[in-house]
Order: C-alpha cells, then structure tokens, then sequence
C-alpha cells in the first residue's frame, strides 16, 4: 500500500469510528469518558492527534517533549509496511501521565498510535482498560489495512461491547505472567458463569461468598475440607445448583474450588500460587487475581468500579482549605470512614463538615464534649449516630460537636423534589452558611457533595459528543494553539 496516496478521509473515518466506539464502550465500563488518539501513519509523517471532547488538555508541555523535542519514538524498531503487518504490533505502554490511562502500538500500516482514556479514581484496576486501548490500537491498523473499499466500519460497534474481552484478556495476561502459556483454564466459560451466578436468587437473597478457580494442574496442592466425588461435583454451568452451594461459603473464610469447568469441594483459606476468584456480595462483587481485584461485577455486567464513594471533591475541597495537612489527612480519613461505613450498611446518612474556626450552630442534639473521633471508638460510636435521623457535625479539631442536626435553609434554585428532604435540606443549609460541606449518602444513589448550595460531585467539566467524525490536527498545530502561540 503506498502511503503517499492514502486517502486521509478514510484514515479520517477510520479513527472517528474507532474512537467513537471507544469511548462509548468505555462509558458504560467505567462512567462517562473520554477517548483521544494520537498517531503517525509513516515514520517520517507528521503526528495528528484527535481529541473532540479535551481529555489531553493540560498536557501540552509533556507531549511537547515526548514527541516534538525527542525523536527517539521515531527511531524505534520499523515493521515492514503493508497488509501483511497489520496483525503484527510493538506494543507501546501506558505513559503514565497524571489522570490518563495510555496505549497504544506500532505496525506495519500504522507507524505509530497512542490511544488515552480517563484514569477514574474509582477504577479497582487499570488492566482491562489498557487491554481495550489496545485492542482499539489493533482495530484501526487493521482497519487501514483493509483500505477503502473492504471497510465495514464494524471496529466501533464491536469496542461498544468490548467489557468481557477486556477483562479476559487481562486475566489471559496475568496467567501467563505466573502459569506460562500452557494454562487449561478457560476464562470465557468462567466470566459467562460468574455472571450467571450473579443474577440467580436464592430464597429471594443476592449470592454471597467466594469461588475460586484454579489451574486443574495445581489442584492436588490444594487441602480440601470437603471434597465432592468427581461423579457428583455440579457442573460450573448449573448456575442454580452452585448458587446453593455458596449458602456454605457465606459470610466466612471458607471458598468453592472450581477448576473452571466443576465444583471440586470446598477450601479454607487462600490458594498458594496463581488463582481467581468470584467474591459475590450481594447485587455486585469482584473479580480477583491472586486475592487483588481487578474489576467488578453488577446487573449482568462487568464494571471497572470498586462500589465505594468517589470523595474526590470533599479532598480537593480539604486541600483547598487552610488546615495543617495532617489534619487534612486526618479528617478525610475520617469521613471516608463513616461514609463506607453507610454504603456497606445501606443506610442513608448525612455528614456536615464544618471548615469555620468556631462551629456554627445547628439545631439537633448537641454534646456538652465534643468527641474525638481519632479515637476508634468513639469514631465507632458516631457510626452507629449517623444512622439515626438527621445529620452528624464535624469541626475541623477532629470532633463530632452534634448528631440529628437539623439542617434548614430558604429554598433555592436548582432543587431536586426527586431526590427527597435529606438532599436538598443540604443544599439550603449549605446555601446559607460559609466553610460548609455536606456530604450526602443516600441509601440507593450515589454519594453527593455538596458547598454553597451546588451538588460539586455533580458538577460536569465536559459535554457529550453527539457527532461521530472528527477531524484530526497535527499535534504541532495543537500545541501552539493550546499554549497561546
């Protein structure tokens, strides 16, 4: 394929469409986010970059230096151009640049590719996300491959559903990190039965407890408390008859063995060497390698979240303060305690943080001594208050000052009667009182943060891209109009 004659409409579309999908896939993953490519067709062309929705923003002097005033990715290893190397790529790793997942490749019809994604805070791992930025990396050499008139578009739809590949081919690449390539486990068959499983109720209950799965190889390693004759172990696909094994396994140490195609016994304990498990918690859970989770699991699909409020906004908002850091820390450590204390709970609760030198007052029940809730056990007792109706203080000395706080205010712009008295009570008092945060945890919705009458968690820095082509600028040109040149 000549270069020279390449029609950039096409590469245009190609990228476009790849893009789109990526990010639409990815949205569903892991929450609303963002995708952006940048790339060189030939090892003399000039590098385009593709960014509709601002992701790189902020990195302008990094790339400058990565690409501009360095050429050494230039001079790396050139495969030999032409349809037969599309499917031949020198992976290029993640960059490592703050809030931003990276990866991308090199090939024969594709000299360079760079794919970013958001890093979320909330994310167990980033493994099945690099291994979608790189299946995105392989769609589109393989798409410019092709050339026109063999395109089908079909790299965007098939990245949409791209979850459950991700997450096998990063559980593929961390079994052949510790088991080489002969593994006889088959992780399709597994991530189609953890789903299953999942979503199969047991006397009205969500499954809880743990299954593991391990190398059939490394079985007689393992000292089984219950081992089932091999006559009688239930099939992995019987989701209803291992559904009521994990009653066994419930709410203790103990975990199903599986080799990935039967229900061998039951274990105590962890596995020595290379395992993955299913820890099923109720209406989600967690896929784990090796004890470590790497992505979850919930209403029939997998997830990159760990299901624990995202307090982003309450530390930026610390940070932004004029507190000594180590009360900061203090604090924040504090309110992510009572606030997974809730979520784990299902409990709803409020927490007014109050940045002011002198607490304001709040009508509830105030304590003649404030406790100190660096102490375990008194940051215990406020866990077991925040249950009851109302909110509960905390001063920026460390110490609950009242619990069942009323909180009032005039009405405002931008309430939600949807979201109920606990919500927009918040927003009211926050409206009216200064160095106030009200974090709010509602039983069924995710954790708002509230300051001067705004939801902040709310607060959205970009907007939906409805149009599905883009057009790429050369990252020269780009940075010069981003730094202001």
């Amino acid at each position: 394929m000549d270069r020279r004659i390449i029609d950039e409409t096409f590469i245009c579309q190609c990228v476009s469409d790849t893009l789109d999908g990526l990010r639409d896939g990815l949205s569903h993953y892991s929450g609303p986010s963002r995708a952006a490519v940048i790339y060189a067709l030939t090892p003399d062309a000039p590098l385009n970059i593709c960014d509709p929705q601002h992701l790189l923003d902020g990195h302008e002097t990094k790339f400058k230096q990565l690409y501009l005033e360095d050429n050494s990715w230039r001079r790396r290893p050139v495969m030999k151009a032409g349809k037969c190397g599309f499917s031949q790529m020198y992976p290029e790793k993640n960059l490592e640049l703050a809030g931003l997942i990276s990866y991308g490749g090199r090939s024969g019809t594709l000299f360079y590719q760079m794919w970013f994604t958001e890093h979320h805070p909330d994310m167990c791992s980033v493994g099945p996300t690099e291994r979608w930025l790189e299946h995105a990396a392989w769609r589109l050499s393989h798409d410019v491959a092709n050339e026109k008139e063999l395109y089908t578009g079909i790299s965007g739809s098939f990245l949409r559903e791209y979850a459950t590949h991700a997450v096998r081919d990063h559980i593929i690449d961390e079994m052949n990190l510790h088991l080489g390539w002969d593994s006889h486990i088959r992780v399709y068959q597994i991530l189609d039965a953890v789903l299953g499983i999942s979503k199969t109720l047991e006397e009205g209950a969500w499954p809880r407890g743990e299954l593991v799965f391990i190398e059939p190889s490394l079985i007689k390693k393992l000292d089984f408390l219950a081992g089932f004759k091999t006559s009688e172990q239930p099939m992995l696909e019987h989701f209803k008859h291992v559904r009521k094994l994990l009653m066994a396994v419930e709410n203790s140490d103990l975990g199903l063995v599986s080799d990935g195609r039967s229900i061998l016994g039951i274990c105590s304990g962890k596995p020595s060497g290379f395992y993955i498990s299913a820890d099923f918690r109720g209406r989600h859970g967690f896929l784990k390698i090796n004890g470590n989770s790497f992505c979850s699991f919930s209403d029939g699909g997998f997830k990159s979240s760990t299901h624990q409020a995202r307090l982003v906004q309450v530390e930026e908002s610390l940070l932004e303060s004029d507190m000594d850091t180590e009360v900061q820390m203090s604090l924040f450590k504090i309110l992510s305690s009572l606030v997974h204390h809730a979520e784990r709970h299902k409990h709803g609760c409020t927490l007014v943080i109050d940045l002011n030198p002198e607490p304001v007052f709040i009508a509830g029940q105030s304590l003649d001594n404030p406790i100190d809730l660096t102490r375990i056990d008194f940051l215990n007792l406020a866990k077991s208050l925040s249950k009851v109706d109302g909110a509960l203080q905390i001063g920026i000395d460390l110490h609950l000052h009242g619990f069942a706080c009323l909180l009032d205010g005039r009405t405002i712009p931008g309430e939600d009667r949807a979201r109920g008295a606990r919500y927009n009570s918040a927003l009211r008092f926050s409206a009216e009182h200064s160095g106030i945060i009200v974090v709010v945890v509602s039983s069924d919705r995710p954790v708002s943060v509230i300051q001067e009458g705004v939801e902040i968690s709310a607060q959205c820095q970009w907007n939906p891209v409805s149009s599905c082509s883009f057009n790429p600028e050369t990252l020269q040109s780009w940075i010069d109009q981003q730094l202001g040149r």
